[in-house]
């Protein structure tokens, strides 16, 4: 059985023609189905999906987050540090203020994987990830991640083994949390920078896992 942490107690689908489909990759085809099943769920408000990708990718992006795990996966006096004080280790790296005062990290490892869900309102670590996307804010994946994450990571394309135990993080307006996923197999000579890179926003929820490593 999954578990439930508490902090707190709380006070696209797209019309697409033929052509277009056979000008994209088989990851873009694959994004779009997942884009396509999200959004008949309830995950994913259509009208607004385009404008938050381009929001996500080109301005706002967890650009900040990615930092700080990328840091953690190079340097392990860090990542100590991040899962022992993760507000002051993730302060240290600048990255402060708002709905980002307490943090807590939570490290995914080939045992457990951690999801995170804010299941009363939609709190989320603005200074770090940006702005939540739609789907967090949903209310079936608030109400469904709890009882079935297993199953909601499934929707978005993420199948874990039986033997990894799931813990699901509730976030608060007083405790938010930022999930550390697991280095990718074959980043062992990346630079910092390099390794960002590969960090995704929904790695860092939990909903999704990073980049593959390429040589």
């Amino acid at each position: 059985m999954p578990e439930t942490q508490h902090g707190h107690d709380h006070d696209h689908n797209h019309d697409h023609d033929h052509g277009e489909h056979s000008t994209l990759s088989p990851l873009e085809l694959r994004v779009r189905a997942l884009e396509t099943v999200l959004t008949q769920k309830g995950y994913v408000d259509p009208a607004a999906l385009d404008v938050l990708i381009d929001t996500y990718q080109t301005k706002i992006g967890p650009r900040n987050g990615a930092r700080v795990v990328a840091r953690a996966w190079c340097d392990a006096e860090f990542r100590r540090w991040l899962l022992d004080d993760a507000t002051a280790a993730i302060a240290s790296l600048g990255h402060s203020g708002r709905q980002g005062e307490s943090m807590v990290a939570v490290e995914n490892t080939p045992l457990e994987h951690n999801i995170v869900v804010c299941t009363l309102c939609s709190c989320y670590p603005w200074p770090i990830l940006g702005l939540p996307p739609t789907w967090y804010k949903s209310a079936p994946y608030r109400a469904r991640v709890v009882k079935d994450p297993r199953g909601v990571l499934k929707d978005f394309g993420l199948s874990l083994p039986e033997t990894v135990r799931i813990r699901v993080w509730d976030s608060t307006a007083e405790v938010r949390y930022l999930v550390v996923p697991q280095r990718p197999a074959g980043s062992e000579g990346l630079s910092e920078r390099e390794l960002a890179d590969l960090v995704t926003r929904d790695s860092m929820i939990g909903t999704g896992q990073p980049k593959r490593a390429t040589p």
